[in-house]
């Protein structure tokens, strides 16, 4: 095969070292693969690499993938997101061109539902407070303020893959738990499922594990936080933008609220000061996804389903429908 018949892949991005498992996986089957920046570029730095690389397939880390992008190689016929989400790729886009999207939507949901049930025994057991104050030279046990953890009501809001998981392990420590999702599934594995407003009013901690789409954007703001118990615990672990930023601070500063446990942020990498002072707030940088099993799997499972498409063969985890695609061809 020659050098200008060979597919190219373009990795935009990756939150990782290196592209080795990728490259691996991509040249055994004889494709090309050309890695991006490792950060992830700005929209037009990618419409770029698209227009000069001329890509069959896209992987996409946290980059985003906008509908220029998908314009400019009329080669592509495949966006394939390294990660659950599909926020950062212009899916609607890609279906008008027959451009296929997918993810890898059940790499991750051990680690995140430990995530999140780890932040929320963070604020129970008050590991990251006290740990502050050790450090800071204070010793004074008689100041805590802990809760037992089989008393409270934990509240998920999106009751998908992660979500069920992070109910098991939460009612296997004792906890009460409820879910709010419109789109629950029929077997909801004996938690109830209320709506929103029901447990928000319900809950001592909510759990944010629903994707973020224009019509969950700011699904958390000022109206949402008034509604919860006083001195209750947020743990966001999905996006960012499901919360109202500047709300979550208010509702902090006036007491509202008792903590935030956060792995992602609206404004991420950026931290707004008000939330690095807040003693009540825990913050990690958006790793909930990471582990090394997960990152492994993550990485050969994305690069394995470009073969598998660039191939001919159906993708594992299609999240779109594009009318056009039979119209791409199979790669010969």
């Amino acid at each position: 095969m020659s050098a200008e018949s060979t597919p190219t892949v373009l990795q935009t991005d990756r939150a990782w070292p290196d592209d080795s498992i990728e490259r691996q996986v991509i040249e055994a089957a004889g494709l090309a693969l050309v890695s991006g920046p490792p950060d992830a570029s700005p929209t037009e730095t990618v419409e770029r690499l698209v227009a000069e690389r001329q890509p069959a397939a896209i992987m996409t880390c946290w980059a985003p993938v906008s509908a220029a992008a998908i314009a400019a190689s009329p080669a592509l016929r495949l966006v394939a997101r390294m990660g659950v989400g599909l926020d950062n790729i212009a899916v609607d886009a890609a279906t008008e061109r027959g451009v296929l999207v997918t993810n890898v939507p059940d790499y991750c949901v051990e680690e995140v539902s430990d995530h999140a049930v780890g932040l929320v025994l963070a604020w129970t057991r008050g590991l990251v407070r006290t740990d502050r104050e050790v450090r800071a030279g204070r010793w004074d046990p008689g100041a805590a303020r802990l809760r037992r953890l089989a008393t409270l009501t934990c509240g998920v809001i999106g009751y998908g893959r992660i979500g069920r998981v992070s109910a098991r392990k939460l009612a296997d420590l004792g906890a009460r738990v409820i879910a709010s999702d419109p789109f629950a599934p029929a077997d909801t594995r004996g938690v109830p499922v209320v709506p929103l407003d029901e447990l928000l009013r319900s809950s001592d901690a909510v759990i944010v594990h629903a994707p973020l789409t224009p019509a969950t954007r700011h699904l958390i703001g000022s109206r949402e936080l008034s509604l919860m118990p006083a001195g209750a615990l947020l743990v966001n672990v999905s996006r960012g933008a499901l919360v109202d930023t500047a709300a979550l601070i208010e509702a902090l500063r006036d007491g509202r609220l008792g903590g935030a446990g956060l792995d992602v942020l609206e404004t991420e990498p950026a931290v707004p000061r008000e939330l690095l002072e807040h003693p009540g707030v825990v913050i990690t940088p958006h790793i909930g996804f990471s582990s090394d099993v997960a990152v492994e799997q993550l990485r050969r499972s994305t690069a394995e389903e470009v073969v598998r498409v660039l191939s001919g063969q159906p993708p594992l985890h299609l999240c779109n429908q594009p009318a056009a695609t039979a119209a791409k061809g199979a790669r010969p």
